[in-house]
């Protein structure tokens, strides 16, 4: 199977490369034979690629330790749900996974667009068989996911502990997923400036992709920082992190350019800021892939260093100065058919809409990459922490945020006074009230939530505004009932009301963001049973200690310490708590010792949750098991002496009786143990906004179709031609 794989991906290269030849030749030199050659390499590209991955994922899925990367990444103890995922653990599996992921989407657009664009597409095609003949490059000449070895382990080191999670086998792929579509636009907007076709027609084309892509990229955002929340530990679901940041700013960019094209469309202008957004938002994507293959910046989510830093900096470099050679050349044929009227008006504000998000991408690129340009500089690679991020990011999001909520009721090319005064008016009032009491409340004491949240009033009362007098007016020409009316409005045009849905799940997801940010109530305790600790209006009391042996297939995976947590308010009983810390047995025999390496390998948290509408209550445990540290010894040295003398199976179960009788002391006589609490009001509505986002993307991005109304007109106008055309 491994011979196979490899063989794939050889095909796939030799395949790319000549599908590059054939394209350009023949757009070149106006051979049809040749642009469907081109086009027909795509397509041997996806079944190569799609052949490999599937090879590599049965080898992941059989135990096939004859292969490098499954001994490395998997193991017999891995559940089999995590041996899927364990694939794209993996470097190499990840790089397969992006060519395959690409080279899907890429046949998917050349299908669709088979007879438009006749002399853009075979440009569009050499771009994506370019970038697939790369990954394809690296996992022949640098990443071998098919390597073997000459004797196969019984066993494998395992998927890492901090991988085993739900979100392992959806995040990746939706992240991939985001990059990789992202880049058919990138590869189009090429084409359309090579050719010097810089009308609105490949925007049209491609738009559904860049909109697929918006979606998956912002779905594995959120999942991220889901998992961050529930598993890492440390009480939050975004720190910041590098490669969190390479994920977003490709998002921001590729936001301002949806909402850019509009302005295209219907007035022929920002040509040259449209074609920078979507070159700038694919060479971001493959920027954040480099960033977590590279290993040049520290993240926990960073495969580590590896040799794939400079062919990326390659490519990404003759991007960069590719397409602004593109640009600049191609400038006179980039002028705007029209200028801006107003500075009061729906263009106005998505112009500045877009100004804000690629500030928010300059911000995020610039406190990414500080420790490299610090170090570059003075020698120090310093860093920058939250509150740098915060005090730049948290104003440009509010204002984006208030951005988007005018932008709906503003007229496109001049808004006169009259009609800004009764589109602005209720939504105006709703801020002004939601302000009044939230200053009631005490909220006054954080002015940047308290802007946030009056903020996010005003594009809830805007957005609902606008679905109100649409089912109105709806139901005036109709009528038809209430619910009826506003099925069918966003119906019949989705593209609008998905993103005004969209709007509303911003706004809401930002809401839960300052909420659970400014007023969170945070305790760091070290309790012993029977103490308790204030956290906000709660109590949480340590009851009791628990320990497990966890058993995987006959197999010890992991040790589990954790505590039983009674959560009370004002005295009366909330819910109970089993935070826990899972711990992964080491593979270094000779360091820790056959019973120490048990208590030294990977460790992960089970955080205790209580989610509820309006606050969460939140609990992760760090037990003490240096006490530990004396019958540990004890049992190395038993055992290391009985190592000669004891059979395998003897041995083992010997073993196992020990783990448990240490585990059994734990309980008996518990040390104290540190816990994290934290009382954060709102954070279910950070992932509430989120599905709303995700259905307004989804409703945008539907492919559309007439009302009943419009095909009853259709079918009375078909059926006068044919009566007309049988008269004659």
């Amino acid at each position: 199977m491994a011979t196979f794989g490899s063989a794939c991906l050889i095909l796939a290269f030799a395949v790319s490369l000549f599908g590059i030849g054939a394209s350009l030749m023949g757009a070149q030199r106006g051979r049809a034979d040749w642009i469907a050659s081109g086009r027909r390499a795509v397509f041997a590209l996806a079944g190569l690629a799609t052949a490999a991955f599937v090879v590599l994922e049965s080898m992941f899925l059989t135990d096939d330790f004859s292969n490098e990367v499954v001994v490395s990444h998997s193991s017999t103890t891995t559940p089999f749900f995590y041996k899927a995922a364990a694939a794209w653990s993996s470097q190499e599996g990840s790089l397969l996974l992006w060519l395959f992921l690409l080279s899907v989407w890429s046949s998917l657009v050349l299908v669709l667009v088979r007879r438009r664009l006749r002399d853009v597409t075979p440009y569009a095609t050499a771009v994506l068989l370019g970038l697939g003949a790369f990954f394809a490059g690296l996992l022949v000449f640098l990443e071998h996911p098919f390597s073997t070895l000459p004797a196969a382990p019984s066993e494998g080191i395992g998927l890492s502990p901090l991988l085993r999670h739900p979100s392992m086998m959806i995040h990746p792929p939706m992240l991939y997923s985001g990059y990789t579509l992202f880049t058919i636009p990138f590869a189009f907007a090429i084409g359309a400036l090579i050719v010097r076709r810089v009308d609105a027609e490949w925007i049209r084309s491609t738009r559904r992709f860049a909109l697929a892509a918006w979606i998956f990229l912002g779905v594995g955002i959120i999942l991220g920082a889901r998992w961050s929340y529930a598993e890492l530990g440390w009480g939050g679901y975004w720190a910041w992190d590098p490669v969190e940041n390479a994920s977003l700013m490709p998002w921001l960019v590729g936001t301002a350019f949806i909402h850019s094209v509009m302005i295209q469309e219907k007035r022929g202008m920002l040509k040259v800021w449209n074609v920078s957004l979507i070159l700038g938002t694919g060479i971001l994507c493959l920027l954040g892939t480099f960033l977590v293959r590279s290993g040049i910046l520290q993240s926990i989510h960073a495969f580590g260093a590896s040799t794939l830093g400079v062919p990326f900096i390659t490519l990404i470099a003759l991007l960069i100065f590719g397409s602004i050679a593109l640009v600049v050349s191609r400038r006179d044929s980039l002028r705007s058919e029209h200028r801006l009227d107003s500075l009061w008006s729906r263009e106005a504000i998505f112009l500045m809409n877009n100004i804000v998000l690629v500030g928010l991408c300059v911000v995020v690129w610039w406190g990414t990459f500080f420790p490299l340009i610090s170090e570059a500089i003075t020698g120090d690679p310093a860093s920058v922490g939250p509150p740098w991020f915060d005090k730049y990011v948290v104003p440009l999001t509010i204002l984006l945020v208030l951005l988007s909520g005018i932008a709906p009721l503003i007229a496109w090319r001049r808004s006169t006074l009259a009609n800004a005064r009764r589109n602005l008016l209720w939504p105006a009032v709703t801020a002004v009230v939601a302000f009044v009491a939230l200053l009631l409340l005490g909220v006054g004491e954080r002015p940047w939530a308290l802007l946030m949240f009056v903020v996010g009033a005003f594009v809830l009362a805007a957005v609902a505004q606008e679905f109100w007098r649409g089912t109105v007016a709806r139901r005036a020409m109709s009528g038809e009932s209430p619910p009826r009316a506003l099925l069918q409005l966003v119906r019949r045009n989705r593209r609008r009301y998905g993103g005004y849905i969209v709007h509303a799940g911003i706004a809401v997801l930002f809401i839960g963001v300052a909420a659970s940010s400014a007023f969170q109530d945070a305790v760091d305790a070290r309790l012993q049973v029977g103490q308790s600790a204030k956290v906000g209006e709660y109590t949480v009391t340590y009851q009791k200690p628990f320990a497990d042996l966890v058993i995987a297939r006959g197999d010890l995976e992991r040790i589990d310490i954790g505590a039983v947590m009674r959560v009370e308010k004002d005295g009366k009983y909330v819910t109970t708590m089993r935070p826990s810390r899972g711990f992964y047995p080491s593979r270094a025999f000779v360091a820790f010792g056959p019973v120490g390496r048990f208590f030294e390998g990977e460790a992960t948290s089970e955080v205790g949750l209580q989610a509820g509408r309006l606050r969460d209550v939140w609990v992760a445990m760090t037990p003490d098991i240096n006490t530990l540290e004396p019958v540990i010894k004890e049992g190395n040295k038993v055992f290391t002496d009985a190592a000669d003398e004891l059979p395998p199976e003897m041995a083992g179960a010997a073993l196992a009786q020990a783990l448990r009788g240490i585990t059994q002391r734990y309980v008996a006589d518990p040390p104290p143990a540190t816990f994290r609490m934290h009382v954060s009001p709102l954070v279910s509505w950070v992932w509430i906004g989120a599905l709303l986002v995700l259905l307004g993307g989804i409703t945008a991005a539907w492919p559309g179709g007439p009302d009943l109304a419009t095909r009853k007109v259709k079918a009375g106008y078909a059926a006068r031609v044919a009566q007309d055309l049988g008269r004659a």
